[in-house]
């Protein structure tokens, strides 16, 4: 390799690197919630508009960025403590249970809202609950029918197995 393949290649890797730098920095967070450094609550930070149209769909945007964040925390806290060699077995156990439970829980709701919006609902949040219940937010103006009831019941059997359903209808 000469002199010239060799700048050719580190200019290749910086570009690289600042593309990776970039890409972080852009799929960072629109929600921003906690303490400053000056130790004062800062509020939510939301690069949404606050108009009737958008704050009907901020509802679910919100609900779903918040189930998130707190479900890939409590995974890293279960991930920290499986890993932990100075944890007996039993809590290992239990914390690869609830790691488990939850990371299928997710899967679940993911799949849920996914098939649902295939069936037509504009917007759908679903939220399976530890006591073995599902929630389920449709978006929608009117009260929903007994038809479309016991579609939502159905997918939510489906694929979480699970029978006891809540729905609420949310503008």
């Amino acid at each position: 390799m000469n002199k010239k393949q060799g700048i050719i290649i580190a200019t290749l890797l910086v570009l690289i690197v600042c593309a990776g730098v970039l890409a972080t920095k852009l799929n960072s967070p629109l929600y921003v919630n906690g303490d400053d450094s000056s130790g004062t609550k800062s509020s939510a930070v939301s690069f949404n508009n606050t108009d009737k149209k958008n704050s009907k769909t901020t509802f679910f945007d919100e609900a779903k960025l918040t189930r998130e964040q707190k479900n890939a925390q409590t995974l890293q806290t279960l991930k920290t403590l499986i890993d932990d060699k100075n944890i007996s077995k039993e809590n290992k156990d239990e914390a690869t249970k609830k790691y488990t439970e939850l990371a299928m829980s997710t899967n679940y709701e993911s799949k849920i809202e996914t098939t649902l919006k295939g069936k037509g609902y504009e917007d759908v949040l679903c939220s399976i609950e530890e006591s073995g219940k599902a929630r389920v937010i449709v978006k929608g103006k009117d009260k929903l029918t007994d038809k479309d009831t016991r579609e939502i019941k159905n997918v939510v059997m489906g694929i979480a197995k699970i029978q006891e359903v809540e729905i609420e209808v949310k503008q």
